[in-house]
């Protein structure tokens, strides 16, 4: 296998350390790597090092510590998949993805690296779609609060179990009365409309309490502050289409997310990537394994998905992480740590890029111990100490093979980019979004007739009811009034009717006694 760096020099371009390796290399020739067709190439251990695109679809792991070329190995991974023919999405954290539009350039550190590994670098720019929550730096990418689901709503906003209940009930009677969920206004005024129904609704769904809906709005009004209002709404990602293209070239377009300042709400971030990869779950047919997947989906740090999550979401992740890849989606999870990940999820990620772990502490000792764990075993290779050791750009690497069995694991040099490493510039970008094929699609958004409208209409027609009920009960006090009756009597009549209801039975008793008494005389004149 190559030689482990036993010292380093400073690249006249970058300031970087690079490996003693490379400086050898420009002495040493090396043989030009051959590279199958059906596979994307990762770097050169003993032997070249690549992914399958048959088992790409088995999901994968990139993970080490900050500055150790995650970023730069999902951009050449991302670049090989397009190349393919795969459309890939991924998020950009830092910013430096968006390079991949670009052309590359000829650096020290890429030649030497390249010279290496014997790689011919080919610079080119790759068919980029730009997209964000915000609608700043890419697309606007939209769904609807019906689309997202009380779960993954629940999950976002961070309610307890029985607010997820009000909320499910919540959901259910807006299906149930036709009531589109399109923005965060129409969910508030549902809830707004449920407080006022609660009584009736209680006996027909259970417990409806005020008390759980106000929680309810307070955390919609926490979600509106972080940015929620600029994700839900319409038009909505077309999950299917717009993520899925490719060039006239046969290129697939890499869809790249501005995660920037979408990673100031961990949450929404974490929300939107799982709501995603279930729009992919949900809207995509069973092909069981195709010759390259259909999408290539990485979730850059993929910790903030698992972190505090409810059993109900981590379910509902493995569940999408196992049964999507027979519809041909690979997700490649981008982390620090391999631990970030649950046991769960990570037994179904076959394909592994190890860069370099820091171990300064014992619990950073046990998650070394344990990525090392993970590999197969090589006989040749310490991996715990390796793990620790590798200088940037280096990473320990284990895929499948043909038979679908994680390879043995290899130290590995990754190879170079061929797109711009670093960001591009404002007018690039712009540029390029003017001209890729959702320009204009969903820059604009649309307001039509949803549970807001309709609720607001129903509350207007039970006011005007209510206004007129009551018009109608005054109009007939007024009536009676004015004709007469118990309370509408003059004086006179008044006392007729007192007189009358007084002079009558006694009338009635002095008639029936002057009877008896006549009927008793005749008897005793007899």
């Amino acid at each position: 296998m190559a030689r482990r760096t036993k010292a380093s020099e400073k690249d006249a371009a970058t300031g970087e350390d690079k490996p003693a390796e490379a400086a050898e290399s420009e002495d040493a020739a090396v043989e030009p790597i051959e590279i199958p067709d059906d596979c994307v190439f990762i770097g050169k251990s003993t032997k070249p090092e690549y992914i399958l695109l048959k088992l790409a679809n088995r999901h994968g792991l990139i993970t080490g510590a900050t500055g150790t070329g995650k970023t730069v190995t999902l951009q050449g991974l991302a670049e090989s998949f397009s190349a393919a023919g795969v459309p890939v999405f991924c998020a950009d954290v830092k910013g430096d993805l968006s390079g991949v539009a670009a052309m590359g350039k000829e650096k020290g550190w890429i030649k030497e690296r390249a010279a290496m590994i014997g790689y011919d670098v080919k610079f080119t720019a790759h068919p980029v779609i730009f997209w964000d929550l915000f609608g700043e730096q890419g697309h606007p990418v939209r769904t609807t609060v019906s689309e997202l689901g009380p779960l993954m709503l629940s999950r976002l906003m961070d309610l307890s179990e029985a607010q997820e209940g009000v909320l499910n009930i919540a959901f259910r009677i807006a299906d149930e009365e036709k009531l589109p969920l399109s923005d965060l206004k129409d969910l508030q005024s549902l809830l707004e409309d449920l407080a006022a129904r609660s009584n009736e609704l209680t006996t027909r769904y259970g417990n409806v309490g005020k008390r759980s809906i106000g929680a309810i709005q307070r955390q919609l009004l926490v979600l509106e502050q972080q940015g929620g209002d600029h994700f839900f709404g319409e038009p909505a990602l077309d999950v299917g289409k717009d993520m899925m293209r490719t060039d006239d070239e046969g290129r697939g377009y890499i869809g790249v997310l501005a995660a920037d300042k979408l990673m100031q709400s961990p949450r929404l971030y974490a929300t939107f990537l799982l709501f995603l990869l279930s729009e992919l779950f949900e809207e995509l047919p069973e092909i069981g394994d195709p010759k390259k997947p259909k999408l290539v989906f990485f979730f850059d740090e993929a910790h903030l998905l698992f972190r505090d999550a409810p059993k109900a979401l981590l379910e509902k992740v493995e569940q999408v992480v196992r049964l999507i890849r027979s519809k041909g989606v690979g997700v490649y999870f981008v982390t620090q740590n391999p631990r970030d990940v649950p046991d769960t999820v990570s037994r179904q990620l076959g394909n592994r890029v190890q860069h370099a772990l820091r171990a300064f502490t014992p619990a950073e000792q046990k998650a070394v111990k344990s990525a090392a764990e993970t590999f197969r075993p090589n006989p040749d290779l310490d991996t715990e100490q390796m793990i620790m050791s590798m200088g940037i750009g280096e990473a320990l690497v284990s895929t499948l093979d043909e038979k679908g069995q994680p390879s043995i694991v290899q130290h590995t040099f990754v190879k170079p980019p061929s797109s711009q490493v670093g960001p591009i510039t404002v007018d690039e970008r712009k540029a390029l979004m003017e001209t890729d094929p959702v320009a204009g699609k969903y820059d604009e958004s649309v307001d039509r007739e949803s549970a807001h409208e309709i609720l607001t209409k129903r509350t207007e027609e039970r006011a005007k009811a209510a206004a007129e009920a009551e018009a109608a009960e005054e109009k007939s006090k007024t009536t009676k009034k004015s004709s007469g009756g118990s309370r509408g009597d003059g004086f006179w009549t008044a006392l007729g009717k007192s007189v009358v209801r007084a002079v009558v039975p006694m009338a009635t008793r002095v008639l029936e006694d002057a009877i008896r008494r006549n009927a008793l005389g005749g008897q005793r004149r007899r």
